[in-house]
């Protein structure tokens, strides 16, 4: 194995089969805490006499990231096998892996004053969770926002209407009354989000009795509105932890015994439950058109659904 491939697998994050591997995630892990808790400090006046001292932890810490990413772009390639070395290597740059390590040194170098990218040395630590590449729960989280993109995109179009239209209906009625405070529909949204998203900082708010007629009204609807991306998160949350428990049992299974079945009138209308009981069949999937349903006890088949299911001996 050459040396670069070593490297390679050394600086892969979650190589559990790796012990150097392993260690060098948890110098790592420790460095960005370190550098953290370094910027933490500097915050405080009392601690100005070390400065100096937190200001070198501050560069010792970034050259470490430095040294790193070179080595990752260096190794880029393995990374990327399909693609040739320097497009494997600017694929990494423009990564979000890429990005955030690159805004994770810029800063001690040329943006010292952009807090804000100072603060993304912080999203560095996320990438040392990955378990593994099927259960990590990193990986569960992006799945299910991929997957309920659409519903997501449909709830917050609605959050986003809803915020136009009671920022407009509050100018338009407390403006008169509060021009120092309302001044604009952008004072309007303000109030509107802190309402909607029920955290009422109380810095704006009505005290005409129509404006508080439609703050009553539009803390109503935010509740249940904000409630709907809530809800199809934790319902893809559900469907994902079912896939997985699945695919645990078909590790368990002998391919033998694993049967696909063509709907008939037999089993038409007939229930999950039923099927089980009276015909001796554990039904893994349903497999519907285009639809892979997981299914429950109360799941009723259709006529040409193909089920993959055990034979119950």
């Amino acid at each position: 194995m050459s040396l670069k491939r070593k490297i390679f697998d050394i600086i892969q994050i979650g190589d559990k089969s790796n012990f150097v591997s392993r260690c060098f995630d948890i110098f790592i892990v420790l460095n960005i805490l370190l550098n953290i808790a370094v910027m933490f400090m500097e915050t405080f006046e009392a601690l100005s006499s070390y400065m100096l001292i937190f200001k070198w932890v501050e560069y010792v810490t970034t050259i470490i990231f430095c040294i790193e990413y070179v080595l990752r772009i260096w190794t880029a390639d393995y990374l990327y096998p399909n693609e040739g070395n320097a497009m494997a290597r600017l694929k990494f740059i423009v990564s979000f892996e890429g990005v955030v390590d690159l805004f994770t040194i810029l800063p001690a170098f040329f943006l010292s004053g952009f807090v804000v990218f100072r603060m993304l040395r912080v999203v560095r630590i996320f990438h040392l969770f990955r378990l593994n590449a099927r259960m990590d729960s990193f990986h569960i989280i992006t799945r299910v926002l991929y997957e309920k993109k659409n519903q997501l995109a449909s709830s917050i179009f609605i959050i986003l209407v809803l915020l136009l239209a009671s920022s407009l209906f509050m100018y338009n009625v407390e403006h008169k009354v509060q021009p120092e405070v309302f001044r604009d529909a952008f004072s309007g949204i303000w109030w509107g989000m802190s309402t909607l998203l029920t955290v009422g900082y109380g810095d704006i708010y009505p005290i005409t009795t129509m404006g508080k007629f439609i703050a009553i009204i539009i803390a109503f609807l935010g509740v249940g509105t904000v409630a709907i991306p809530t809800g199809i998160i934790s319902a893809g949350f559900v469907e994902q932890y079912q896939r997985n428990s699945y695919s645990a049992n078909y590790k368990e299974l002998d391919i033998v015994d694993i049967v696909e079945i063509l709907v008939d009138v037999k089993l038409k209308g007939k229930s999950i439950a039923e099927v089980r009981d009276t015909e001796g069949l554990f039904v893994y999937l349903i497999l519907r058109g285009n639809l892979t349903v997981l299914p429950k006890d109360e799941t009723r088949l259709r006529m040409n659904d193909i089920i993959v299911a055990k034979i119950l001996h």
